[in-house]
């Protein structure tokens, strides 16, 4: 049985997922939080100052990964899995931000639905989402 304060830990870790998800108009700028809610397939993309957006969009990242990162953490107990999610997280950072800063650079309506998903992956939590299954599938059959 684990300690009531693991449990106090992981609620607070995931309510602060949930307040930047809440707060996410007030603490970010992102004009793509509109754009996005509304028909976006069919309009142009929003103005938008690049650098400020970007550092936005790598605050949010950070924000969102340092927050996964205790989490797997308190699940799993085990430095090599943090190690092992640190990198992922790194390394998807690298990726994601690129394809993110062409569509930025370059938007094309043909491209927005493409855009959507890899913009995703950078401000919502979703890596956590793939991480902590995978790592219960690997203890299991270790």
């Amino acid at each position: 049985m684990r300690n009531p304060i693991t449990y106090i830990l992981l609620l607070v870790l995931f309510g602060l997922l949930v307040l930047i998800r809440v707060f996410e108009n007030e603490l970010f700028y992102d004009p793509y939080l509109s754009f996005f809610k509304n028909d976006y397939l069919s309009m142009d993309s929003p103005r938008r100052e690049i650098l400020k957006l970007s550092l936005f969009t790598t605050l949010r990242f950070v924000l969102n990964s340092a927050i996964s990162l205790g989490i797997i953490f308190i699940f799993f107990r085990d430095k090599s899995i943090l190690k092992f999610s640190l990198m992922v997280y790194i390394i998807a950072y690298v990726i994601l931000m690129l394809f993110f800063l062409y569509f930025v650079t370059s938007p094309r309506q043909e491209d927005y639905y493409l855009f959507f998903n890899f913009r995703r992956f950078l401000i919502q939590p979703i890596l956590l989402l793939l991480l902590v299954p995978a790592f219960f599938y690997h203890k299991l059959k270790t």
